[in-house]
């Protein structure tokens, strides 16, 4: 099959998928917003001390498996 002029070799239309990103780089704003609200939510140095504590069970428990 040849190549059409405005294809990929895998028939992707290139103009297309060049709007379909220009239209997704200017929703970036938006989408940022969506990540920067979880964001704000979070309490670092709590994740910090459950994923010590986690890390803490983990060690102990894996010491008891070897006896």
């Amino acid at each position: 099959m040849a190549k059409q002029p405005n294809q990929t070799q895998a028939g992707t239309n290139i103009q297309e998928v060049r709007q379909q990103n220009a239209q997704s780089a200017g929703a970036g704003a938006g989408a940022g917003q969506f990540g920067t609200e979880f964001a704000s939510e979070t309490n670092a140095q709590e994740v910090r001390q459950q994923n010590q504590q986690a890390e803490a069970r983990k060690a102990k428990n894996s010491g008891r498996q070897g006896q």
